[in-house]
């Protein structure tokens, strides 16, 4: 049987104020030592898992930063499943989900439970002992560890047991005075460690007969999880009974067992505990005739302790602690006092997030006050074509011009005004059609890929890609020109020579290195819904049909749930690295694009796997910058750490579409990626209607200009959020 430690991280660490506070609890901070004692925890179970288990943590949502941010520190960010709870249901729940989590995937399993706020300096010792509990639990004990106690502490429970070594448990004691502390020493009882060894089905079956709600809760709230290293528990976790372990299984099953140890431990609960460690310093501090204090303070502050001894001194930027460590227990009532007087110091200040709303306001305010203005003034020179790139001054920076470009920035002038634009955004399209249509379009009714910056051809190369584009653009412009006509006669024409260049295996075949791609196909869907929903032919909606069968069919793998970007000319991934690409941002546009589809067609199995794409385009987001990567490979690690700007735009558009048409918790989910997305986007906009592009995995930017293919997807992003709006609330009702 395989060991799966699971880290508890509950607990408020009250006694530990002002240090330790609900939105940074102890175990996220050094207290004996460099490392945290979760930082500390994780290294020591880790080796337990390494025979075929897996490590597992559990939390609150709310502390997802740090636990990723300190697993990767210590290099073991992608060796560990985190289960997050939306609500705290003290531990009989989270070791619940935990247990159904490894039962899930071993049937076998047994677990390894720990606190992630424990001292423990003899880590070999530790795992020593949990590897001989574990050999009771695979007889279907459920083992706590017991420490054999150095004194009459009052600050732990206790634990009776019947007999020496491995042995049943007689009886748990709560927290003593000290007189019973010392009557239980004299009595050879151990105290209570918290730790609990053992196989993760004895303990579900436990909960199904002591604690029923507890486990039916946790089940719904893992039923429908995925297999995402980072998972969010469903909302069925809030229906569980808030109850720990010991009331809920402990003190009413007939399998306690406990195992006496005899390494050090510690569950660092107080100042004195730290104090003892002789590890708990920190920052800058003078002593003058001062002895056994213990002082910690922030970088920059300096503590100053004269003619006193015996003190915690424990300063933080907003509060600072001054008390006798022999009353350390007893800062729990300080803290009580705290939440009358002065609330706002129970915890640290904390940074707002902005609102869907907010940032959806703010958005507008760009769009509508710089950026459009820029692109339809300085970004599109007299003879009607659009400039490729801004450069961060605003000048024109002179380069070849792609006909996927010239089409973009129609159809994204087409669209602003669609959404209330009042600047010249018609006559950025009139001027941009007639430029496309001198220029880019060849006498045989295709578009040809590049120009030279004065209008002359350069590259006449037909990529299908490129005309999906035109076809896009010409969609937007038909409604909006005088002679629309003229350009859905041209949107056809490209259309039925579409035709010369079908794949027998179905869909279409591109030039270039990779001639079956996705990519294309996904853009030709995007400009066929779009004819189809502007009044075209019934052509529009077959061409529709046929790429999303094809999608289905072939690129979409049945299996992962993901799309690759190149195939075999029988739709097979491609041979080599080329067919392990997955592109995260394609994951969320197919999903944009299939969830519109399913909504048009009434077609529930493709939301399914818009659904798919889009939960396996998340595996994308890096969890410490809250971006997302540009290409991950096809088991789900990242393919290098660069973030492009279209990546954020896609996840922010597949979010809110998905939010309209799932469930209240999934649109809720939904709502809160969206703003997440949202946030990510505000990382690449520039003021004056510029923006940044490509972002490094340490947080800069490459300095180069601004391409002008980036603004479809900003608009496409914008518009869905207005169309979204509703959903927001009032507050979030957004015009152009």
């Amino acid at each position: 049987m395989a060991l799966y430690p699971v880290i508890m991280c509950g607990g408020a660490g009250t006694r530990l104020w002002p240090a330790s506070r609900p939105s940074r609890p102890k175990q996220f901070i050094p207290l004996a030592g460099n490392r945290s004692l979760f930082q500390e925890t994780a290294l020591r179970v880790a080796p337990l898992a390494a025979d075929g288990g897996v490590v597992v943590v559990v939390a609150g949502v709310s502390h997802r930063p740090w636990i990723l941010e300190q697993l990767r520190e210590v290099g073991l960010l992608d060796q560990v499943q985190v289960l997050l709870e939306p609500e705290a249901k003290d531990s009989a729940a989270a070791m619940a989900a935990a247990a159904l989590w490894t039962q899930r995937r071993d049937p076998q399993g047994v677990n390894v439970f720990v606190a992630s706020d424990h001292h423990v300096p003899d880590a070999e010792g530790f795992r020593q002992a949990a590897v001989e509990a574990a050999e009771g639990a695979r007889l279907g004990r459920i083992v706590t560890l017991g420490i054999r106690p150095t004194e009459p502490s009052t600050a732990y429970g206790y634990i009776s047991a019947d007999g020496e070594g491995l042995a049943p448990v007689l009886a748990f004691r709560e927290k003593p005075d000290t007189a019973s502390a010392v009557e239980f020493i004299r009595a050879g009882y151990l105290w209570n460690s918290g730790n609990f060894i053992v196989q993760a089905g004895v303990l579900i079956q436990e909960l199904k007969v002591y604690a029923p709600g507890v486990e039916d809760a946790a089940r719904r709230a893992l039923a429908l999880q995925g297999v995402n290293r980072v998972e969010v528990l469903g909302e069925a976790f809030r229906d569980s009974p808030k109850i720990s372990i010991d009331y809920a299984v402990m003190e009413k099953t007939e399998r306690a067992s406990v195992l006496p140890v005899t390494f050090d431990w510690s569950d660092l609960g107080a100042w004195d505990s730290i104090a003892a460690t002789g590890e708990g310093e920190f920052g800058q501090h003078i002593f003058e005739d001062a002895e056994r204090c213990l002082v910690r303070a922030p970088e920059g502050v300096m503590v100053g302790v004269l003619g006193v001894s015996d003190l915690a001194i424990i300063a933080e930027r907003d509060a600072i602690l001054v008390c006798d460590l022999s009353r350390a227990q007893d800062v729990k009532k300080l803290v009580a006092r705290v939440k009358i007087s002065s609330p706002q110091h129970l915890d640290f200040e904390s940074t707002r997030v902005e609102s869907l709303a907010d940032g959806g306001h703010r958005f507008a305010e760009w769009l509508r006050c710089a950026a459009l203005p820029l692109w339809a003034t300085t970004g599109q020179d007299g003879s009607g074509g659009f400039v490729e790139a801004l450069g961060r001054d605003g000048r024109i920076q002179p380069s070849a011009r792609r006909a996927r470009v010239q089409a973009r920035q129609i159809w994204a002038y087409a669209e602003a005004g669609r959404l209330g634009w009042e600047g010249p955004w018609l006559r950025a399209v009139e001027d941009g059609c007639r430029y496309f249509e001198k220029h880019h379009l060849n006498d045989d009714g295709l578009c040809r890929t590049l120009l030279n910056s004065d209008g002359s051809s350069l590259d006449e190369t037909v990529m299908v890609y490129d005309q999906a584009f035109s076809l896009l653009a010409l969609s937007a412009a038909r409604q909006v020109v005088v002679d629309g006509e003229r350009l859905e006669r041209a949107a056809i024409r490209i259309r039925d020579r579409l035709a010369e260049r079908r794949n027998p295996s179905g869909g279409f075949v591109e030039a270039g290195k990779h001639p079956y791609q996705a990519n294309p196909h996904m853009h030709l869907l995007e400009a066929s819904l779009a004819w189809q929903e502007a009044g075209g032919d019934s052509v529009w909606g077959e061409m529709a049909d046929s790429i999303v069968a094809l999608a289905l069919a072939s690129f979409v793998d049945e299996t992962g749930g993901f799309l690759r970007e190149f195939y075999e000319a029988d739709w097979r991934p491609a041979e080599g690295e080329d067919g392990r690409l997955v592109e995260p941002g394609h994951q969320f546009e197919w999903a944009w694009l299939l969830a519109r589809y399913a909504s048009l067609r009434g077609r529930p199995e493709v939301l399914a796997v818009a659904e798919r794409l889009y939960d396996y385009g998340l595996r994308g987001v890096d969890e410490r910058s809250g971006v997302v990567l540009d290409a991950l490979n096809d088991d789900g690690r990242p393919r290098g750490g660069r973030a492009r700007l279209w990546p954020q735009t896609e996840w922010l558009k597949a979010a809110l579409k998905l939010s309209e048409l799932g469930n209240p918790a999934q649109s809720r989910k939904r709502l809160l990626d969206a703003e997440a997305a949202l946030g990510a986007i505000s990382l690449y906009l520039l003021p004056f209607g510029l923006w940044r592009d490509k972002r490094l995995p340490s947080g800069g930017f490459i300095e180069e200009p601004a391409p002008a293919s980036s603004f479809y997807h900003i608009v496409g992003a914008y518009s869905q959020l207005q169309a979204s709006a509703d959903r927001i609330g009032p507050a979030g009702r957004l015009r152009l």
